[in-house]
């Protein structure tokens, strides 16, 4: 859910005027933290803005009547800013309708990377955005751009600025991006990022190529079987079913499935509708997604493909973060979000975390008891941990699966597609075997009689 911005005043007991700015999903949000803010720090609220986009026309001293659109909190606020500038207003009104669509995630991907080159190179992370906002092709991602430049302007933190823009950026991406600047190398952080949402975006489209391809095949061998069946094979068998000659037991069945399917296409069509939205629905949903998450990963062949990248991710970017002391909670929060998979997450909070916080147990032993790592990855966090070198273990786990993910996948899909050549084999010996079938119909001379 996108995240807004907004500002408050109020009065304290001591009538000093007090403000200060929220970020929150919704206005009624923004309240309650306002509320809880007020009796932390006794003040009475009195105003609450929420900043958002504002159309402007303007007339530039040459005459020109310029139009354009700003962010701010109120009509009179942008007013002032353009009056400053030595234009004449004409016009300011709040844009009524301001639906941003989430950036594609390969500008995403390019921004991330283009960021860490230019920070390689030692160029400041002003003109860094600068440059950016001029290369990005996303009109999205170019708000994106401006709004972290001028926040950061501002004197904003670049975690908080960076976060506000988390359901643009993905909440992995935003937080990387933010923790760099503090950290001790940015363009490292940066790298890391733009490392892991390549390697990410890559699998993603093997795997598609991998399951969409043979999933549309079948879907089109089904759509051909069923038209042949139900519309082609009636008029050559049903001609020698009305003169009631004696067909093959394989040709009489199908026959029957053909006019069952006439009889009952409409019922089927209503019922495949409504599962398919059903399903759709179910699956967006939070529980839906859980639930898929969870039975993926135990899939022949693709699950543990699957899982082993879930588990590589996790490794990668704790590898990233950790920093050898003893706050690392956030950390390993960050990397199950960051993994992919919401079970594994989940289980990860609910068992991994709480072990370590509660019950003071080590990282391996909590790992262990989430059940959702791989033996090879629990041995490898324990030589590490042994060793006194948790992060190397973990950027060489991430390493290992991540060349022995992209080997297995192109043997995956070789044996998809295998598998799926076989299917269209067997459907087309199957329709070969039925068409053939009636030319062994003997018509007998009673037959021959009536025909």
């Amino acid at each position: 859910m996108a995240v807004k911005e907004y500002k408050f005043s109020g009065v304290s007991l001591t009538g000093q005027p007090v403000q200060g700015t929220v970020f929150a999903p919704s206005k009624r949000a923004a309240q309650g933290k306002i509320e809880a803010l007020s009796e932390k720090h006794r003040f009475r609220p009195q105003v609450l803005e929420e900043r958002a986009v504002y159309i402007y026309k303007v007339r530039h001293p040459s005459g020109k009547v310029i139009t354009g659109e700003q962010k701010a909190f109120s009509a009179d606020e942008v007013e002032t800013a353009l009056r400053k500038m030595g234009l004449e207003v004409i016009k300011v009104q709040k844009k009524l309708f301001n639906f941003q669509s989430k950036p594609p995630r390969q500008d995403i991907i390019l921004f991330v990377r283009l960021a860490a080159n230019l920070l390689n190179d030692k160029l400041p992370f002003d003109e860094v955005l600068n440059l950016l906002v001029a290369d990005v092709s996303s009109r999205s991602l170019k708000q994106v751009i401006r709004d972290l430049n001028a926040d950061l302007k501002g004197g904003m933190e670049a975690h908080q600025a960076f976060m506000k823009h988390q359901h643009m950026l993905g909440k992995f991406t935003a937080y990387m991006l933010g923790i760099a600047s503090r950290s001790g190398n940015m363009a490292e952080i940066y790298e890391a990022t733009a490392r892991f949402l390549e390697r990410q975006n890559e699998f993603k489209k093997s795997v598609r190529s991998a399951m969409i391809t043979p999933a549309i095949t079948i879907l089109v061998l089904i759509a051909v079987f069923v038209w042949y069946i139900w519309y082609i094979f009636p008029m050559t068998a049903g001609l020698l079913a009305d003169l009631n000659m004696e067909l093959p037991a394989m040709t009489a069945k199908t026959l029957a499935f053909s006019y069952w399917l006439d009889e009952n296409f409409l019922w089927l069509m209503l019922i495949s509708t409504a599962l398919g939205i059903a399903g759709y629905v179910f699956a967006r949903s939070p529980k839906g997604t859980f639930l898929i998450h969870k039975y993926m990963i135990r899939l022949p062949v693709i699950g543990e493909l699957l899982h082993k990248l879930n588990i590589e991710i996790f490794c990668r970017v704790f590898a990233v973060l950790y920093s050898g002391s003893g706050e690392n909670i956030g950390v390993i929060k960050v990397a199950a979000e960051a993994c992919g998979n919401t079970y594994i997450e989940h289980r990860i909070k609910t068992i991994t975390v709480p072990m370590m916080v509660a019950k003071g147990a080590d990282l391996v032993k909590a790992m262990e008891a989430s059940g959702v790592f791989t033996s090879m990855a629990i041995a490898r966090f324990r030589t590490g941990s042994e060793t006194g070198n948790v992060r190397k273990s973990a950027d060489q786990m991430a390493t290992y699966y991540e060349k022995e993910t992209t080997l297995k996948l192109k043997a995956a899909v070789e044996g998809i597609q295998t598998a799926v050549a076989i299917i269209i084999t067997l459907a087309i010996c199957f329709l070969t075997v039925v068409s053939s079938e009636i030319a062994l119909v003997q018509p007998s001379t009673t037959d021959m009689m009536g025909m």
